[in-house]
């Protein structure tokens, strides 16, 4: 059986849609319609925007930022040196290295901890000196008053008294003989070559002798632990298993810590 298949009726295209494509439309927009961008009014006319994320470090003093940063970097560089030689951290970490030896401990307290516990004392001893440094060399420089140079020599004065107070004179004059620098009228017109090493050399020898005296009640102890064991023929026992308990329970039933802090603290008075 066959079938018939049905014509399709032919679409008039002077009666179909015109359907615009992409070649029939504008290329251009019209004069009266502008493009602007979001939120054009917050970004200025002529300058790019600003990246919020931005870091930007400025000089001090209205120098520039490059000067500034070769500063810094040199004085975080010298932050040790400055910390031993400038300041009483030698005493104080030479003297807990003396307690230490004296209780017989070896490894108590740790390194850290006499490292940490000397950087809190320098810090509480030196904080008056470092408001001062701070007030008339940081402040003017930040302000634009002074340049570093002169922020630098401001902030000498107030170092250069207190290593005066507590330099001694014989160590002085070695260095001002080694120096061939002419003797000053006054520890004030002595140079920071000769101050410096005077000044270390002082609490090197001031730490040795506070160590030393802080050593004579822990070796009579093991003096009198040692002739006792001695006499009562323990000579297979070392004396320092009976004399470390001993000076323990003598440095806790005194207040040791206490007693060591307040006489440091009353040394640099």
């Amino acid at each position: 059986m066959m079938q018939t298949q049905t014509p399709i009726p032919f679409m008039d295209r002077s009666n179909a849609l015109a359907i615009p494509t992409p070649l029939d439309m504008p290329t251009q927009l019209p004069e009266s319609s502008s493009f602007q961008p979001r939120n054009s009014a917050s970004i200025p006319s002529g300058s790019a925007p600003s990246d919020p994320n931005e870091l930007r470090i400025t000089g001090l003093g209205g120098g520039s930022p490059q000067w500034t940063i070769v500063i810094l970097l040199t004085f975080l560089t010298l932050i040790p040196s400055i910390l031993i030689c400038m300041t009483p951290f030698a005493r104080l970490l030479i003297v807990f290295h003396f307690l230490r030896q004296a209780l017989g401990l070896q490894t108590t307290p740790s390194n850290q901890t006499l490292i940490g516990l000397s950087v809190i004392m320098t810090f509480f001893l030196m904080q008056p000196i470092g408001v001062t440094i701070y007030n008339d060399s940081v402040v003017p420089l930040q302000e634009g008053k002074i340049t570093a140079l002169d922020a630098v020599a401001k902030a000498g004065i107030p170092m250069r008294q207190f290593m005066s107070h507590y330099v001694r004179e014989k160590d002085v004059a070695l260095f001002l003989e080694m120096a061939k620098e002419p003797r000053p009228s006054s520890i004030d017109d002595v140079s920071f070559r000769v101050l410096l090493p005077a000044y270390i050399l002082s609490e090197l020898k001031a730490g040795f002798q506070i160590g030393a005296v802080l050593f004579l009640p822990f070796l009579v102890v093991d003096m009198v632990v040692a002739s006792i064991t001695t006499s009562v023929g323990m000579m297979q026992l070392p004396p320092v298993v009976i004399s470390t308990p001993l000076k323990l329970l003598l440095f806790l039933m005194v207040d040791g810590w206490h007693l060591l802090i307040g006489a440091l603290m009353r040394s640099f008075n």
